[in-house]
């Protein structure tokens, strides 16, 4: 067991200065002037920016190219090219999920991401290999970083006979997640999709998180869809839609209906916030009452070569993508990578309370806009108690170095 540890002078989320003090993992305190316990690691904040462990709620940690040469990427324009082309380079070039998985957790963990929901491939040709590779990485840093495992159809559910055997064969394996991907222009019945993929949840007791791409009113019908099911299954507050691009184009009229009822039935919203696609809209949402937490999607990998594991740059895209200039919502944004991120994912005891998991990132900021805006390095990284990371870098003695 590591010793207490109390963390001085530190400011969370901007406000008056404070003490933290953090014991078995957990925060045992927050107060000014605190004792130190005896044989307690004190850490000066010196007025550092206080903020909770960041959340990523939307990621692929088995796709990724992080650390590895430069893809050069000359795939098709259609979602199909896409996931064609990364199923082909996977098999020929030997992916290993393990090992990049591994690297961009890491890479996460050292920028103050604690807390990760990562989609992981399930087909018929790689079978459970890529969800097995990223359990390792999932136990490896579990004492730090908790990561959950989507298993995710990313080659469609219908299409390739025995995809719903995997993914069952998947969650008893122990993924977290059942994940799904556009029931209308993947899988082409989205009433039978979505039959098999509510069964499969059903009958595993997993939630939910469904990609849905599909524009206007396609996108629309299979939402209602979702929501049709998630109400008759009693599956309120554990299904997640992903993307759900739609909810950008429909008319006014029609978007607030379908907000009232992603509302009713808990449902939550995941969005990267990408600049060339329609979004959700995010500020209605949350007055609506809906949870929405935001993610990369994929990082460097044969889909995209964008993207970094800094939640604090996506909270930033966030804000520039929904024009929020006002510091406080910027603060919104912030909130999708931090408290909405946990209350999506289901991960518990995440703040800056006595009692929540310690996980704290001090910065060098004056507000959390600043912070959003500046990205200054993480001068300290503290991971269920333990300090992780100073300066940006992780601390020799982790899993996966060298």
């Amino acid at each position: 067991m590591s010793p207490a540890l109390l963390v001085r002078d530190v400011r969370p989320h901007g406000a008056a200065p404070v003490d933290v003090l953090v014991q078995h993992g957990r925060i045992a305190a927050v107060g000014p002037r605190l004792a130190a316990p005896p044989g307690a690691q004190v850490e000066e904040g010196g007025g550092a920016l206080l903020l909770p462990g960041l959340v990523e709620s939307h990621t692929h940690l088995d796709k990724t190219l992080w650390g590895l040469p430069w893809y050069r990427n000359e795939v098709g324009s259609r979602l199909t090219d896409k996931i064609d082309n990364e199923r082909a380079f996977r098999a020929g070039s030997g992916h290993d999920a393990a090992a990049q998985s591994m690297a961009l957790a890491r890479a996460f963990l050292a920028a103050g991401t604690t807390r990760i929901r990562t989609h992981v491939d399930i087909d018929t040709q790689a079978g459970l290999k890529h969800l097995e590779g990223v359990q390792r990485t999932q136990a490896a840093l579990a004492p730090w970083q908790q990561i959950q495992t989507v298993a995710f159809p990313q080659s469609g559910l219908l299409g390739r006979p025995g995809t719903a055997e995997l993914l069952g064969a998947a969650l008893a394996a122990g993924a977290d997640v059942l994940g799904g991907l556009d029931p209308c222009a993947i899988d082409g019945d989205p009433v039978r999709s979505l039959d098999v993929l509510f069964g499969l949840a059903d009958k595993h007791g997993k939630p939910l998180d469904i990609h849905l791409h599909e524009p206007g009113a396609m996108g629309a019908f299979s939402l209602g869809l979702i929501l049709d099911r998630t109400a008759a299954l009693g599956l309120q507050g554990r299904v997640a839609v992903s993307h759900a691009f739609c909810l950008g184009e429909l008319p006014a009229a029609e978007c607030n209906a379908l907000l009232a009822r992603i509302a009713a039935l808990g449902v939550v919203l995941v969005t990267s916030a990408p600049p060339s696609r329609p979004v959700p809209p995010l500020m209605a949402c949350r007055a609506a009452g809906i949870t929405v937490a935001g993610g990369n999607d994929g990082i460097r990998d044969t889909w995209t070569p964008y993207g970094t594991p800094d939640m604090l740059e996506r909270a930033m895209l966030i804000g520039l993508r929904y024009n929020l200039r006002r510091d406080d919502e910027i603060d919104a944004a912030l909130d999708c990578v931090t408290r909405a991120g946990a209350l999506a994912c289901g991960f518990e005891g995440h703040g800056l309370v006595p009692g929540d998991r310690a996980d704290l990132v001090l910065l060098d900021a004056q507000t959390v806009a600043h912070a959003v805006v500046a990205r200054p390095p993480r001068r300290l990284v503290v991971a269920g108690g333990q300090i992780v990371a100073r300066g940006g870098a992780l601390l020799p003695g982790l899993p996966g170095a060298g």
